[in-house]
C-alpha cells in the first residue's frame, strides 16, 4: 500500500487553450487544446507521483469523459481506484491570452451525484487492505454530496491511524475542521472567509491559524500568501517563507502542488518545517509553468535551495 492516498469526490478534465484577444460575440481562434486530468486530489496526486512518493488516487468517473479522466491519470504511473457515476464527468477549461498576458478561468461544478455513488467512493478507503500514512481530501465537492464527505473522510482516517490533509472551502471544509485533521492548507482568502474576519498581517494571520489549532479543529495550517510567501503554524511554533524571485506564468494548480511536494516529504518522514520548504518550493514551480501544468521534479529541486524559511517567536495561547 502506497503511503499516501488522495480523494476527489469532484474530479476533471482540465482544458487550456491560448488565444490572441477575448472579445464578446465573435469566433475566438484559439490553439490546439491542451488535456490535463485534474480535481484537487488528482493533482495532488500527480505532484506526488512526479516527487517519488508512492500514491493511490480515488475519484468517480462517468461517460467518455470519466474514461479519459482514468487514462491520463493512469498515463501518468499513478494507480487508480475508480468508481462508476451516471453522470458525465466534468471539464474545466481555462483560455490564455496572448496580447495581455492574462487568464481566463471557466470552472464547471460537476453534476449531482447519487448517494450510493458518493458512497462508493468512501467505501473504497475503508476497504483498502493496508492503511496509508496519509489521506489528502482536496478539491471542491459537487451537488448531491453531504457537506460533511470530507469529515467522513477524516474520521475513517483516523479510525485506521492515518494522518489527513484537507484542502477545500465552504461548508465541506467547516465540517473536516469540525471532525478535526492532521494539516489544512488554505490561501489567506480562504483563511479570511473560515473566521469570517479580514486578516492583515503575519500577526492576524497567525492568531487564526492558532485559533483552528487551539480548538482542536487541526494540528497545523500551513498558509500560502500569494506574493508575501507562506506561514505554517503549529501549536508551539511558526514559520515564515520569503517570496521567490521568479517569473509568474499562471496560477493554476500552485496550491496542490504545495500540498503534494508537503505531503511528499512528510510521508519520506522530513520534520515538518522542511516538509513546508518543499511544498513551497513546489507551489512556486507551478506558477513557472503555463496553463494547466503543474510542478515539475525538476524545477522543485533547482528551487529548494532558494526556500528561505525563518522561525517567528510567539506568545503562549
Amino acid at each position: 500500500m502506497p503511503d499516501i492516498v488522495t480523494l476527489t469526490i469532484n474530479p476533471a478534465i482540465d482544458i487550456f487553450v491560448s488565444v490572441d484577444h477575448v472579445v464578446p460575440t465573435l469566433k475566438l481562434r484559439c490553439s490546439a487544446p491542451k488535456r490535463d486530468p485534474g480535481g484537487g486530489g488528482i493533482n495532488v496526486a500527480r505532484v506526488v507521483h512526479r516527487l517519488g512518493s508512492d500514491v493511490i488516487a480515488i475519484y468517480p468517473v462517468g461517460g467518455a469523459i470519466g474514461k479519459l479522466l482514468q487514462r491520463l491519470v493512469e498515463r501518468e504511473g499513478i494507480d487508480s481506484i475508480v468508481t462508476p457515476s451516471h453522470v458525465e464527468t466534468r471539464e474545466n477549461f481555462t483560455a490564455f491570452e496572448t496580447d495581455s498576458g492574462n487568464q481566463f478561468r471557466f470552472v464547471l461544478p460537476g453534476s449531482a451525484l447519487h448517494r450510493a455513488e458518493w458512497e462508493a467512493c468512501l467505501e473504497r478507503l475503508v476497504s483498502l487492505p493496508d492503511k496509508p500514512k496519509f489521506v489528502v481530501a482536496s478539491g471542491s465537492v459537487p451537488p448531491g454530496v453531504p457537506d460533511d464527505f470530507f469529515a467522513r473522510v477524516a474520521r475513517e482516517a483516523k479510525r485506521h491511524g492515518a494522518r489527513t490533509v484537507v484542502d477545500t472551502s465552504g461548508p465541506a471544509l467547516v465540517a473536516a475542521l469540525d471532525e478535526g485533521v492532521t494539516l489544512f492548507k488554505p490561501n489567506l482568502d480562504e483563511l479570511g472567509r473560515l473566521v469570517g474576519r479580514t486578516l492583515a498581517g503575519d500577526a492576524a494571520c497567525i492568531a487564526a491559524c492558532r485559533d483552528l489549532i487551539v480548538s482542536g479543529r487541526t494540528e497545523a495550517v500551513a498558509l500560502t500568501l500569494g506574493d508575501k510567501g507562506a506561514l505554517l503554524v503549529t501549536a508551539k511554533r511558526v514559520w515564515k517563507a520569503g517570496p521567490l524571485d521568479i517569473e509568474v506564468l499562471s496560477t493554476v494548480g500552485a496550491g496542490d502542488s504545495f500540498v503534494g511536494g508537503m505531503v511528499s516529504a512528510l510521508a519520506a518522514g522530513k520534520p515538518i518545517e522542511e516538509a513546508f520548504r518543499t511544498g513551497v518550493a513546489a507551489g512556486s514551480a507551478a506558477v513557472m509553468s503555463p496553463g494547466t501544468e503543474l510542478c515539475s521534479e525538476e524545477d522543485v529541486k533547482r528551487l529548494l535551495p532558494r526556500v528561505a524559511i525563518e522561525e517567528i517567536a510567539i506568545t503562549a495561547a
